[in-house]
């Protein structure tokens, strides 16, 4: 039996992303609207490091202020020089709000990447173009159709010195129904291999993209040593050659990585009415020797992509903390008295016998707390006298 078509479930808030073909007078009043945002944000990051924590309101007043001053500030669009001022006081609040989310940084002229966002009364699409404030108008490669109007833009630039303008814009959200109500997997995130699954078909393999440009990447690195002629001095054109090319390399492997996560997540969401998701921060892998291959994986981009594809679909998608999933046996739920080594990739319980791959046995554990309503394996433990069907129970 086939998968079916249910009625849509409702509306839902998206983003869609198309390539911009500016002139040479488009981008340059987009690199000078950027330089105009970035000094707002940084005037904002120096007033709260005096001690004053502005809210957007204050700011807004400020910005007022400073534009009756300045000419240079007045040349530039007020939508996206206060949509920079308020998405800096969003990120001020979840400092305070968010757990382990540092202060708003500096954004340096160099090391920075423009991004500007307008709002519904900053920008228009006439004709096939995306026309923004003081006359400046840029073709848009129109790869699909806009579901709805846009309600706003946020116009980036790469490290290759593309531009991209991505719109928030509503659909009818629809789910697609699995044949099977009953199906669940649970996933397990590793380095050697990217997701173990409960079924070894549904695995996704560490694919080693960025390892495999790594030579490439290398050379041109050097090339870029080579022809850097020190501080105060400007970039060559062979040095900017050379940037834009470790810049291709990398773009690349990142392409190829999230190319890789859509494709798998896709066929995890279509096949499974649960999905259970290990709540793997990779973040603790940097400064390990692990570092290098972690990144490569690129665990947490793969894991959004999971959980997000899951959740427009109609999945339930549970996400399950990490403790102690690989000491937890599957089969009794009898927890190891001592933690594995990373040497030991053959998980054997001390209570049942049961013998299993290392991460596999996680993420039977994995789909098992979910199933259970839990969060973590803190929740369940084993008890002498098993219910019918065996299993564990909830303390």
């Amino acid at each position: 039996m086939g998968s079916v078509n249910v009625p849509a479930m409702g509306i839902e808030v998206v983003r869609y992303n198309y390539r911009l073909r500016p002139g040479a007078v488009a981008e340059r009043a987009l690199t000078q609207e950027w330089h105009r945002c970035r000094f707002l944000w940084n005037e904002a990051v120096h007033q709260a490091k005096t001690g004053v924590r502005p809210t957007f309101a204050k700011l807004s007043k400020l910005l007022t202020e400073a534009r009756a001053r300045s000419s240079w500030l007045r040349d530039g669009s007020q939508v996206a020089q206060q949509q920079m001022l308020r998405t800096y006081a969003q990120a001020l609040d979840a400092s305070f709000t968010v757990k382990g989310r540092g202060w708003p940084r500096f954004k340096a002229r160099k090391k920075t990447l423009p991004s500007l966002e307008y709002t519904r009364r900053g920008f228009r699409i006439r004709e096939g173009r995306l026309v923004l404030p003081k006359g400046v108008s840029i073709p848009v490669v129109w790869s699909r159709e806009l579901p709805s109007e846009p309600t706003s833009v946020r116009i980036i630039q790469d490290s290759l010195g593309h531009w991209y303008a991505s719109f928030v814009v509503t659909r009818v959200a629809e789910s697609i129904q699995v044949a099977d109500q009953t199906s669940a997997v649970g996933i397990d995130w590793e380095v050697s291999r990217t997701a173990t699954a409960t079924e070894e078909r549904f695995d996704l393999p560490h694919a080693g993209h960025r390892k495999r440009c790594a030579a490439e990447l290398a050379k041109s690195q050097r090339r870029m040593a080579r022809r850097r002629h020190g501080r105060g001095h400007p970039p060559s054109r062979g040095y900017r050659q050379a940037r834009r090319t470790a810049a291709k390399v990398q773009k690349k492997a990142a392409r190829q990585n999230r190319h890789d996560g859509r494709i798998w997540a896709k066929t995890v969401v279509d096949a499974h009415h649960l999905i259970a998701v290990e709540d793997f921060k990779p973040r603790f892998l940097s400064k390990t020797n692990m570092a290098r291959k972690a990144a490569d994986a690129a665990v947490g981009a793969i894991k959004r992509e999971l959980v997000e594809q899951g959740r427009r679909a109609g999945r339930k998608v549970v996400v399950v903390r990490p403790a102690y999933t690989t000491m937890t046996c599957s089969g009794c739920f009898a927890r190891a008295k001592q933690p594995l080594g990373l040497g030991e990739r053959i998980f054997r319980c001390w209570v049942c016998g049961h013998t299993a791959c290392r991460d596999r046995n996680a993420a039977r554990v994995i789909l098992a707390v979910a199933e259970r309503g839990h969060t973590g394996v803190d929740d369940v433990s084993q008890v002498d006298h098993l219910p019918s069907g065996g299993g564990a129970v909830a303390v």
